[in-house]
């Protein structure tokens, strides 16, 4: 398991994030039963660089908790077994590993959220990273059934971590 983090802001998360990030990034890989060591890059960084970056990739020109960069075209989320097929697109052919994509995760947001919803900074950090990971798997929360999936597999890795409210 490869987990590139950068840290990019002057505002400082005063816990263990790289520990929580690659807790979760590995509780999330085992609860979606992948089969693959993997690849992730996670950027944690500020409102502003990451409403650039949302503006850029979305055309969304506002700050965002954090924003989902998946490599992987899955027919169904999950879908590892598809992806061995064409392994020379999804795999990384120095180290063999799933090139699963980028997160990327607003310190600022982080800090505000915690405090909006009566948790930890800690906790909150988990949840982002959690429901990211979601989204490299191949999920999303477009239409009400999608989003309830999906929320209840975030619910479920964060129990599993230790990462509850």
């Amino acid at each position: 398991m490869t987990i590139h983090i950068e840290y990019e802001t002057e505002e400082e998360l005063k816990l263990p994030y790289e520990e929580i990030i690659t807790a979760v990034v590995n509780e999330a890989l085992d609860y979606e039963n992948c089969p693959y060591e993997a690849e992730v890059n996670v950027l944690l960084t500020d409102d502003e660089d990451i409403r650039q970056i949302n503006k850029e990739y979305r055309e969304i020109d506002r700050a965002t908790d954090v924003l989902s960069f998946p490599m992987a075209d899955y027919d169904s989320p999950s879908d590892f077994d598809r992806l061995e097929d064409m392994a020379s697109d999804y795999f990384n052919p120095e180290t063999g590993e799933l090139l699963l994509g980028d997160i990327v995760i607003s310190v600022d947001k982080v800090k505000e959220q915690a405090e909006k919803y009566g948790h930890s900074e800690t906790r909150e950090l988990a949840f982002l990273v959690a429901h990211s990971m979601l989204h490299l798997c191949g999920y999303d929360h477009m239409v009400d059934e999608e989003r309830l999936v999906m929320e209840k597999k975030q619910e479920e890795i964060l129990k599993r971590g230790g990462y509850e409210r």
